[in-house]
């Protein structure tokens, strides 16, 4: 699988119970605010981690959404901001190509960003990092929000 396929499946397949629909009708909230999704009917496949409470991601079905992200719509800032706040590491996604991919528990290697840089169609000098890593972090938020994810305006620019 591509490096940008491994960040789509991370955000686009991400727990189910860290998803909530876009309409709250079939999750109940619990005391702590924490979303309970046991009858929710979210399309998102389980895996092994979960948003923190209150930082949900939002998952509702979309289908005119292309088809790399299976049908549905993610809040991705949310969905990172609950994976940051569980997180040991102080990880600035935001800003930090390295540390969303160390966020989403991918390889943030120079070699592999190189990879993704390739992969995404960066023309510049992969030698300057700085640079690339710019370039990387605005070209993922824009392919993500292309694919059906809900991210900021000022995270695509």
């Amino acid at each position: 699988m591509s490096i940008f396929g491994s960040i789509m499946s991370k955000i686009f397949h991400h727990d189910a119970a860290a998803a909530t629909p876009a309409q709250p009708s079939a999750s109940a909230a619990s005391a702590d605010g924490s979303s309970a999704s046991a009858s929710s009917t979210a399309t998102s496949a389980p895996s092994a981690s979960a948003t923190s409470a209150g930082a949900t991601a939002q998952v509702a079905r979309n289908d005119n959404a292309p088809s790399g992200s299976a049908g549905q719509t993610v809040d991705v800032a949310a969905l990172l901001d609950g994976l940051a706040a569980k997180n040991s590491q102080t990880l600035d996604w935001k800003h930090s190509i390295v540390d969303m991919l160390k966020l989403l528990s991918l390889d943030s290697s120079l070699s592999s960003r190189q990879e993704l840089a390739k992969e995404l169609g960066y023309s510049g000098n992969e030698q300057d990092s700085a640079t690339m890593n710019v370039w990387l972090h605005k070209q993922v938020m824009q392919k993500l929000a292309a694919n059906g994810g809900i991210v900021p305006d000022s995270l695509k620019a």
